[in-house]
């Protein structure tokens, strides 16, 4: 496929198997802004022809450079190489589109500190079982259904925001500590009854 400007109007021109077509940029799936700057660019080529009646000169080398740019534009809409015409010179070039970018770059994984999750998973753990079965302990006194229902309120509780952080990389440490912690709880609550 070739881009080209004639008569003012940029059109594309390709060999469909059995003819030559003409295929004006606007049928395209090329994108309004995309061919309204194509249309502009032809535009400016027919000025640049009637002032400069001659050898291209400044202007023409600036409307050249456009041309080229979009056809690096078309290119990348198409997804195949574009043949670019240049309409002062006649000159033919071919525009390869821009390689993608993977949408999706993978990320070496990183290295799982132990030490520091552990020391974390500890300290949530230590904070968690003594303040479960604090409260059931207190509570307990008063009565044993009290001391069971704290458990049952806590777990609830702390159960959803526990299945969340599972897999995000700095809360699943605490995640972890947090479930020991509850089923510490929940061991020590039978102690708590009969000790």
């Amino acid at each position: 496929m070739e881009l080209h400007a004639r008569d003012e109007r940029a059109v594309l021109v390709g060999h469909d198997g059995t003819a030559e077509r003409e295929v004006d940029p606007d049928s395209l799936a090329l994108g309004a802004d995309l061919a309204a700057s194509l249309h502009e660019w032809a535009r400016v080529v027919g000025a640049v022809h009637r002032s400069e009646a001659g050898e291209p000169g400044q202007a023409g080398f600036v409307v050249s450079r456009r041309g080229r740019q979009l056809a690096g534009r078309v290119a990348n809409a198409m997804g195949h190489p574009i043949s670019y015409v240049d309409p002062l010179t006649g000159d033919v070039s071919v525009v390869q589109p821009a390689e993608r970018p993977s949408a999706h770059r993978q990320r070496p994984p990183e290295p799982t500190p132990w030490l520091t999750g552990l020391t974390v998973a500890f300290f949530a753990f230590v904070f968690v079982a003594v303040a479960i079965n604090g409260l059931a302990a207190t509570l307990a006194e008063t009565s044993p259904l009290l001391g069971v229902g704290s458990n049952i309120v806590v777990t609830a509780g702390l159960l959803p925001s526990i299945w969340l952080a599972r897999r995000t990389p700095v809360l699943r440490w605490l995640a972890v500590g947090t479930a020991a912690g509850i089923a510490v709880g929940w061991i020590g609550l039978p102690f708590i009854f009969f000790g």
